[in-house]
């Protein structure tokens, strides 16, 4: 079950953190867009639909903090910009598909690392805690693109 917008806030108000109407608002971006992997480019878009006084140097500050604070995941695709999406920890792990030609990601869901895992923990009693996983190739739009 993923957290809900009041569970992130009452979390955060807990964490003795002031929940601004600007943090709320980016907030919300991506509780509105589950899934996505968004840029500050993006979540600057979106916000300044609804509010033209949020900076764009507002969003990339309350995204470091809320990446800090693990509510949101910062990722790098290798496209030279971060990109975040919710940390819903609850959420099953998944993994990212990123096309080489036009940048689109995918999630990809099935976890087939767990057998890997509990090898290397057994021959090496190293404690693995958390693991990424990005395939870069190409999405069906632009297979057949890079093959002509």
């Amino acid at each position: 079950m993923s957290k809900s917008f009041e569970d992130i806030c009452l979390e955060l108000k807990n964490r003795e953190y002031k929940l601004t109407p600007q943090r709320q608002v980016i907030l919300r971006v991506f509780m509105n867009n589950r899934g996505s992997h968004l840029s500050a480019e993006d979540v600057y878009s979106m916000v300044k639909r609804h509010n033209p006084d949020v900076g764009l140097a507002t969003v990339y500050r309350t995204l470091d903090l809320l990446a800090d604070l693990e509510v949101l995941q910062k990722m790098d695709f290798g496209d030279g910009k971060a990109r975040f999406e919710l940390n819903d920890t609850e959420a099953h792990h998944h993994h990212h598909l990123i096309c080489l030609n036009c940048g689109k990601v995918e999630e990809f869901d099935a976890d087939l690392l767990e057998r890997l895992e509990a090898s290397i923990e057994e021959k090496t009693g190293f404690e693995i805690i958390n693991h990424r996983l990005k395939f870069f190739g190409y999405c069906t739009d632009c297979k057949g693109l890079e093959q002509s």
